[in-house]
């Protein structure tokens, strides 16, 4: 792998926790991954954004290099993640921080702007979450859709079928198969990219985790959270994103806290590492306005 982006480990609550730093002045910037991603990848952002931020790269529970622990002893929910962020934020940033995020990073930040607002500066969402699995969302389709849908979680709450699901998927050629459809740049598929998805799907305990987190259709929805929001929220979306339609996620931009949405044509469900000149421009744009307004 050509990465390089030296570690350090935090502890919280006893699990070790992992994020990577980069930046040694200017307002501090804390990035969150989405799902069965880690802090890699944000590999292609955080140099430069570091020139001018304090930049932080976090390891949420359950993914990349951080602790996986059982879903019995910890809840794998956006209400844990939330409340490890802040953590982190409190003993090892030690100040108000601009959350960036990804997917169900995205829906992390926002909980956590929620949560405590005043540890929350400025957020900055990257094709969102929309969570099409929640039993509200469901409850809105088709019940042959929504059949499917819990036969498919039911079948992989027992753990061998799970299991053996979870193996089948974590193997080189299929997560290069599902990394072609939600990228719309296919240069941007490389072996570095599947060897960052996959190691951390060989420790013990990641199968469970993304068992769980498959089940899990409760808890908060974007529009849930926007409403609760004060501080100033940007979003930035692929919209070329299969999983994530941008005509659903437009509908985000009418919250009031929203200050622009910015749409990238071509680009799929993951900009930063597609496009990551054109995510850095717009986010070192928006940090500019940030610093001005504060």
């Amino acid at each position: 792998m050509t990465v390089s982006l030296p570690s350090q480990t935090w502890q919280w609550q006893g699990y070790p926790i992992l994020y990577r730093h980069q930046g040694s002045q200017g307002p501090p910037l804390l990035l969150i991954h989405g799902f069965g991603a880690s802090s890699l990848h944000w590999r292609k952002n955080i140099p430069a954004l570091a020139a001018d931020h304090r930049v932080y790269a976090i390891d949420l529970l359950g993914f990349g290099g951080s602790a996986k622990p059982a879903p019995s002893a910890i809840p794998y929910t956006f209400e844990t993640w939330a409340t490890l962020v802040l953590a982190f934020c409190r003993e090892v940033i030690g100040q108000p921080t601009v959350f960036i995020g990804n997917s169900i990073g995205c829906v992390v930040a926002l909980q956590a702007a929620v949560f405590q607002p005043a540890w929350v500066s400025q957020l900055i969402l990257l094709n969102c979450s929309l969570r099409q699995l929640h039993d509200r969302k469901q409850q809105q389709l088709p019940w042959y859709r929504r059949w499917g849908t819990r036969l498919l979680q039911r079948l992989l709450a027992n753990r061998t079928l799970g299991t053996y699901f979870f193996r089948q998927i974590a193997q080189p050629r299929v997560v290069r198969r599902i990394l072609h459809q939600a990228y719309a740049n296919a240069a941007a598929v490389t072996d570095e990219l599947v060897e960052i998805l996959l190691t951390p799907a060989q420790d013990a305990g990641a199968a469970d985790v993304f068992l769980a987190f498959v089940r899990y259709s409760q808890g908060p929805l974007p529009e849930d959270l926007l409403p609760q929001i004060t501080c100033p929220t940007y979003f930035l979306w692929g919209a070329a994103d299969p999983w994530e339609p941008m005509d659903e996620g437009q509908k985000l931009a009418e919250f009031p806290c929203v200050r622009e949405f910015v749409a990238l044509p071509e680009i799929g469900h993951c900009p930063q590492d597609e496009a990551p000149e054109q995510v850095n421009a717009h986010i070192l744009k928006w940090l500019g306005k940030i610093s001005v307004s504060t």
